[in-house]
């Protein structure tokens, strides 16, 4: 096998590896100060690994996640700064539907975690909106599931 495939397939190995072990802690119930640092560290990880062999779409994912992150530890400003990267990729690149909806989501999140209700509840409102064009029912289910975890 040539080793530009080596390198293709290790990238992606390691990012869907490092966005898995995100989540796993992100769902975490007693995370210790080091699982918060390798949280943070696996999310930019992942991304990075995507940013070498992926599409504009795991990009916005990747930046979801990574603003997740910074939510879920409070650090608003870190988390708003991907949000808005996040939808910035889904708009160039006309991404709607779940993933359209989450980068709404993460907006909504981080403004939250700032204390910036007013700015919250707009994207809220349109986080709601882009849910209901969810196409899968699946999906659609699980966003506003998530949704509603935003205080």
């Amino acid at each position: 096998m040539p080793e530009e495939m080596d390198t293709t397939a290790l990238h992606r190995k390691f990012a869907v590896d490092c966005f898995n072990g995100t989540w796993g802690l992100l769902d975490k119930p007693d995370r210790s100060p080091e699982d918060d640092a390798s949280m943070i560290h696996m999310a930019h990880a992942s991304r990075y690994h995507w940013g070498q062999i992926g599409t504009p779409l795991e990009f916005a994912r990747g930046d979801w996640q990574i603003s997740r992150v910074y939510a879920t530890l409070g650090l608003g400003e870190m988390a708003l700064r991907y949000a808005k990267s996040s939808l910035d990729l889904c708009h160039a690149h006309g991404y709607d539907d779940f993933d359209l909806a989450f980068a709404y989501e993460a907006l909504a999140r981080a403004c939250a975690v700032m204390g910036d209700l007013s700015r919250r509840d707009e994207y809220l409102l349109l986080a709601n909106e882009a849910g209901h064009a969810i196409a899968e029912e699946e999906d659609r289910t699980y966003f506003f599931k998530e949704l509603k975890t935003i205080a």
